[in-house]
């Protein structure tokens, strides 16, 4: 009896049908092949490129870091050439140097309709009254820049959004002139003020490569990425401690700055050197600007080779007549 229940039940599995076997769609077949063929051309090198990975912390900044070394050394070459000429020849290098920077700034900020004309004569005047004057001339310049401006502003094709035009200008004035003139107060102290000037624009340079190199290599913590996104702390300190030796070694040659001198100098230089760059990356972030000008072509203006300096040059002054004089 059990037999013939295992042979009738084996007869009813038998009998059913087995299932077809699973049979992808026909555009599915002919997706797979089309997509693996793709995928081998492009490993071949054919077909799409392949995306680029990521830099890593220590690659990828040595040729920018060369570039910026072959810029700044041919600058630096000039304005020492420059420095040690006679004091009046610098000073009208300062003239010239200080219409360049005036003429980009006026160019960013053209939106907001600067006063071109007072704005050329503050920065001029502010350069030769502090070389045939004292800082009380530089004031009394400064102070006679404000009517004259207003002079300006009143006429009738500037006098719409007036407020905003004389602010700017006076920006400017204020950003570009009064450390020019710092500049020629500096290369005009007795003795060792062209030493000095050389001294300064050395830790300027050194702090900014040097900052810009560690940075590259360990930096991950952003300062201020609203304001200038590759900043990182790693290279903040690495200019830091970089460019105060710097300066220290510079002073070494000179005996006439002691090393506790040149090491509170070149503290002081490069700590305020990442101030004057992040003050004009806030200023070409808030205008829309990606650099000042085109003077050195892909490096930029006259402006982004002298944010730095344009801080470290009144600092290096005051310190200056306050340790060696």
């Amino acid at each position: 009896m059990s037999d013939f229940f295992e042979e009738e039940m084996f007869e009813e599995r038998a009998a059913e049908p087995e299932p077809e076997p699973f049979e992808e769609p026909p555009a599915r077949r002919r997706e797979r092949p089309n997509r693996r063929r793709k995928g081998r051309k492009r490993r071949r090198g054919g077909g799409e490129p392949r995306k680029q990975p990521r830099r890593g912390r220590g690659g990828g900044g040595g040729g920018e870091t060369a570039r910026r070394i072959l810029v700044a050394v041919p600058a630096i070459a000039f304005a020492i050439a420059i420095i040690v000429t006679p004091s009046i020849v610098f000073t009208l290098a300062m003239v010239a140097i200080g219409a360049l920077c005036l003429r980009e700034y006026l160019q960013m900020a053209n939106a907001t309709r600067p006063l071109a004309i007072p704005a050329y004569g503050a920065v001029t005047a502010l350069v030769v009254a502090a070389h045939f004057g004292t800082s009380y001339s530089v004031l009394l310049v400064f102070a006679a820049s404000f009517p004259v401006l207003f002079a300006f502003a009143a006429d009738a094709r500037h006098r719409d959004g007036s407020t905003v035009s004389m602010g700017v200008t006076m920006l400017g004035v204020v950003w570009i002139g009064i450390p020019l003139a710092h500049a020629v107060f500096l290369r005009d102290l007795p003795n060792h003020g062209a030493a000095l000037l050389i001294d300064v624009l050395v830790g300027t340079f050194v702090t900014d490569t040097a900052a810009y190199a560690t940075g590259r290599m360990f930096g991950s913590h952003k300062i201020a990425p609203s304001l200038s996104p590759n900043k990182t702390v790693e290279g903040l300190v690495g200019g830091f401690i970089i460019g105060t030796m710097g300066f220290w070694f510079a002073g070494l040659y000179q005996n006439w700055l002691s090393g506790t001198d040149a090491l509170i100098m070149g503290a002081a230089v490069a700590a305020i050197a990442p101030v004057g760059d992040l003050f004009e990356s806030m200023l070409k972030r808030d205008l829309g600007k990606k650099d000042t000008g085109s003077l050195f072509g892909p490096h930029g203006g006259i402006l982004d080779r002298l944010d730095a300096v344009l801080f470290t040059v009144v600092v290096g002054y005051y310190l200056a007549v306050a340790l060696v004089y």
